[in-house]
């Protein structure tokens, strides 16, 4: 069965969570691929939005955190302070999903300027909670399409802390979480390197060469020596997923 580059990377994601994972969700592909989850080998996950949604359940994919779709099918709804507070500072969410405008080489994130601070190309919508999210989570989901113009060398800002400039860096800021595990793009899976903490290519999704991965990145990368081919998606994920879509599609009055 035939899928897109998107769905793949969709559905890569989606296949990293369990029953037993309470997960913050973004907006966007990480919403997409936590509820794929749920709604496939996953039943029981706990999902929770930044706006104070504990186990939501939405029947399509919100527009914003603040879509009434997440409040209606939540088990309940807290507040913001609360959420920040007792839930992601109190440790009890193990995994956070984010994405980004930019990434470098050691999964540090940029969503607040394109160029320099005080005179952007491009000032981006800013980090909102994702700073804490990629501090307190137990561990950190990223998802981005790969391109040069996004996986750059180095960034002109960094907003959400991924390992900083290597290996150990999390630990002199006093941060006790794992912080970035997967980098999940529409090409490729990536890891930090155990040793350097620098994002190393584990798997190609299928069809993918290393040199289409290369020319998607704005540094020299990295390949596993065991390198592996990801799986591809199921007929049933790809039902599931599409299904979704256009459901979501049709509530918000998109023509499909």
């Amino acid at each position: 069965m035939s899928h897109t580059h998107t769905e793949m990377m969709t559905v890569a994601a989606a296949r990293l969570l369990t029953n037993d994972d309470v997960c913050f969700v973004g907006i966007g592909a990480p919403s997409a691929a936590c509820n794929l989850a749920r709604l496939t080998h996953a039943p029981k996950i706990t999902l929770i939005y930044e706006s104070g949604t504990l186990s939501t359940r939405p029947s399509v994919l919100p527009l914003s955190i603040g879509d009434g779709e997440l409040c209606d099918t939540a088990l309940t709804t807290v507040s913001v302070p609360e959420m920040f507070r007792y839930w992601l500072q109190g440790g009890r969410i193990t995994i956070g999903f984010l994405g980004g405008a930019q990434i470098d080489r050691f999964a540090n994130l940029n969503t607040t300027v394109v160029g320099p601070y005080d005179a952007p190309k491009v000032r981006l919508p800013g980090g909102g909670g994702a700073p804490e999210i990629a501090s307190n989570c137990g561990q950190i989901f990223i998802t981005m399409a790969m391109g040069t113009r996004a996986f750059v060398d180095s960034l002109p800002f960094i907003t959400s802390f991924g390992h900083g400039a290597g290996k150990g860096d999390r630990e002199k800021l006093g941060l006790r979480t794992r912080g970035p595990t997967k980098v999940i793009t529409d090409l490729c899976v990536l890891e930090p390197d155990p040793e350097t903490s620098e994002l190393t290519v584990v798997s190609l999704h299928p069809g993918v060469t290393r040199e289409q991965v290369e020319a998607g990145c704005g540094w020299t990368l990295r390949f596993a020596a065991d390198l592996a081919e990801t799986p591809a998606p199921t007929a049933q994920e790809l039902d599931v997923l599409r299904e979704l879509h256009a459901r979501t599609r049709k509530a918000h009055g998109v023509a499909a």
